[in-house]
C-alpha cells in the first residue's frame, strides 16, 4: 500500500520558518513597491489628501500598540486560524466563527484586488515593448495557476522566493526616494508628514489606503504551526515588520508626494484619469532617470505585486485549513500534503475563488468606457483592496477585545500593560479608524455622492460574517463535538483549552 499524501496535522518536520522568513512573508504581503507605485499613487489620486505619509506614521503607532497584546496572546495560541482562534478563545466561539468568515472574505478581497493591478501592469508593460495590447485578465489567469502551484508546495520555498523579490523592491524604492528628494517637482516641503495635512475631509479614505499597505503584518500568527519556535518567532517577526513597514512607507510616500507635486495632489482635477495610479510614479521615473530605470522598476513592480498575491494566497489557504480541520467548513479543506505541510485543498479553493471573480470583472469590462481610465486598476484594485482593509481593521478591533477577554480569564503572569492597557488603547484607535473608513466609503469609490454600491460593498463582508455567528450557534445545538473544537485546532489541541471557555459560550 502506498504512503498517504495528505494529513490533517503537521509535524515538527514542517516547522521550517525563522524570524526573518516570517518577517519577509509579512513585508511581502505589504509589497513595498506595490504600495508606493500602486497603493500610494492611487491614494493621492482618489483622496487628494496630501497627508498620506503622516497617515503611515499614525497607523504604524496604532498597529505597534495592537501588536503588544497580540504578541502576548500568540505565546499561548499557535493555530493556522490566527485571529479566528484568538477571537474564539477570547470572546467566544460564535463571534470567532464570524471573525473567521470576516477574515476569509477580507483576505480574498485583498488578494483578488491586487490581481487587478498585476494584470494591468503586465499588459501595459508588454504593450509598451511590443505594441500588443493584451487583455489584462489573461496574465491574471496565468498568475493564478503559478501561485496555485506554489501554494501546494513547501512554505519555505515561497519564503525564499519572496525574500529575493522583497530585497530587490527595497533597493529600487530607495533609488526612487533619493531621486525624488533630490529633485522635487515643486520644491522641498515637510507638509506631507504634518498632522494638518492628514486631518482634512477624506481622512477616512486616506487611512483606508494606508491600513491596506500594512495588511499582512498580522499574518505572522498564521505561520505559527510552521515556525521553528512560535512563541519567539511570531512576536519578533511582527514587531520587526511593523517597524520596517512604518518607517519605509512614511519616507517613500513622502518622496512620492514630492515627485507628484503638492498642487497637483490637492487640486480636484489635478490628476487626470490617464495618469492616476502607477503612471504618476513611472512618469516621474522616466523624466528623472530614463527609460531603462522605468523598465527595471516596471519588472520589479510586477514581481512585487506577485509577491503580495502569493502571501495573501497563503493566508487564505491557512484560514480555510484551520476551519476545515475543526469542521466549521467542509473537512476536505482541513488537509495538508505530508511532503510539504501545505494546505493544498485550501489553496485550490482560493485559486478557484480568484478565478471566478476575475472572470466576472473581465466580463464587466465589456461595458466600461475607456475614457474613465483602466478598469482593472480603478475598479478591481480600489474596490477590493479597500474592502479587504475595511474587514481586516474590524477583525483587528475584535482581536483587541479578545486579548482583554483571554487574559481576564487567566492573567498567565502577563503584565497589565500587555494584557489590558495596550489592547484597550488599540481597540479604541482601531474602532475610530474603522468608523472613519465607513463614513468615507463614497470617497474610496471616487463617488461624488452615495450610490447603491456604497452600501453593497460593506454588506458583502458584514452580512456573511454576521450570518456565520448564527451558523456557530446552530453548530452548538446540532454538532456539539464540532462546536467544542472551534478556535482550538485539532482534537489533541482542544483539551488543554476547554477550561478557559465553557462549551455553552
Amino acid at each position: 500500500m502506498s504512503a498517504p499524501t495528505t494529513a490533517t496535522t503537521r509535524t515538527d518536520a514542517h516547522r521550517r520558518l525563522g524570524v526573518f522568513a516570517v518577517a519577509f512573508m509579512i513585508v511581502a504581503a505589504s509589497a513595498p513597491l506595490t504600495v508606493i507605485a500602486g497603493g500610494s499613487t492611487s491614494a493621492f489620486s482618489v483622496t487628494h489628501v496630501l497627508g498620506i505619509p503622516f497617515g503611515f506614521i499614525l497607523l504604524a503607532a496604532v498597529l505597534a500598540v495592537f501588536a503588544i497584546g497580540y504578541a502576548a496572546m500568540s505565546r499561548f495560541i499557535t493555530n493556522a486560524g490566527a485571529f479566528y482562534s484568538y477571537v474564539s478563545q477570547g470572546i467566544g466561539r460564535p463571534v470567532g466563527v464570524g471573525a473567521s468568515i470576516l477574515a476569509l472574505i477580507a483576505y480574498n478581497a485583498m488578494q483578488i484586488g491586487i490581481w487587478g493591478m498585476f494584470g494591468f501592469q503586465v499588459s501595459s508593460f508588454i504593450e509598451s515593448k511590443t505594441g500588443w495590447a493584451s487583455p489584462w485578465w489573461v496574465w491574471v489567469i496565468v498568475g493564478i495557476v503559478v501561485v496555485g502551484i506554489m501554494g501546494v508546495n513547501r512554505v519555505d520555498l515561497s519564503a525564499k522566493v519572496l525574500g529575493v523579490l522583497v530585497a530587490l523592491e527595497f533597493l529600487v524604492v530607495i533609488v526612487f526616494d533619493v531621486v525624488a528628494f533630490a529633485n522635487p517637482t515643486e520644491g522641498f516641503t515637510a507638509e506631507p508628514v504634518s498632522p494638518s495635512a492628514l486631518f482634512v475631509p477624506g481622512v477616512g479614505a486616506a487611512l483606508a489606503f494606508g491600513i491596506a499597505a500594512f495588511m499582512g503584518f498580522e499574518s505572522a500568527a498564521i505561520y505559527g504551526e510552521e515556525s521553528k519556535d512560535p512563541k519567539r518567532t511570531i512576536p519578533r517577526a511582527t514587531f520587526l515588520a511593523v517597524a520596517v513597514i512604518g518607517v519605509f512607507y512614511t519616507i517613500s510616500s513622502w518622496a512620492l508626494s514630492l515627485a507628484i507635486g503638492q498642487q497637483k495632489i490637492l487640486a480636484p482635477d489635478g490628476i487626470t484619469p490617464e495618469e492616476a495610479g502607477p503612471p504618476l510614479f513611472f512618469n516621474f521615473v522616466y523624466a528623472a532617470l530614463g527609460e531603462i530605470w522605468v523598465d527595471i522598476m516596471s519588472v520589479l513592480f510586477i514581481t512585487s505585486v506577485f509577491a503580495a498575491v502569493v502571501s495573501f494566497h497563503n493566508a487564505v489557504s491557512r484560514y480555510s485549513f484551520s476551519l476545515g480541520r475543526e469542521g466549521v467548513l467542509p473537512k476536505a479543506l482541513g488537509t495538508v500534503r505530508i511532503s510539504s505541510g501545505a494546505p493544498w485543498t485550501g489553496s485550490l479553493a482560493q485559486s478557484v475563488t480568484a478565478l471566478v471573480v476575475i472572470v466576472a470583472f473581465a466580463i464587466g469590462e465589456l461595458g466600461w468606457d475607456p475614457a474613465n481610465g483602466p478598469f482593472a486598476v480603478l475598479t478591481l484594485f480600489t474596490w477590493l483592496t479597500n474592502l479587504g482593509a475595511f474587514g481586516l481593521v474590524l477583525l483587528m478591533t475584535l482581536v483587541s477585545l479578545a486579548v482583554i477577554g483571554f487574559f481576564l480569564k487567566n492573567p498567565r503572569d502577563v503584565g497589565v500593560g500587555s494584557r489590558m492597557v495596550a489592547p484597550v488603547v488599540s481597540f479604541l484607535a482601531l474602532a475610530i479608524v474603522w468608523i472613519l473608513i465607513l463614513m468615507n466609503w463614497d470617497v474610496l469609490l471616487g463617488q461624488a455622492q452615495s450610490t447603491p454600491t456604497t452600501f453593497i460593498l460593506p454588506a458583502v463582508i458584514l452580512v456573511p460574517s454576521i450570518g456565520a455567528v448564527f451558523w456557530a450557534l446552530w453548530l452548538r445545538k446540532t454538532k456539539p463535538d464540532v462546536y467544542r473544537q472551534i478556535g482550538h485546532g485539532t482534537d489533541d489541541d482542544v483539551a488543554p483549552h476547554l477550561g478557559s471557555e465553557p462549551v455553552g459560550v
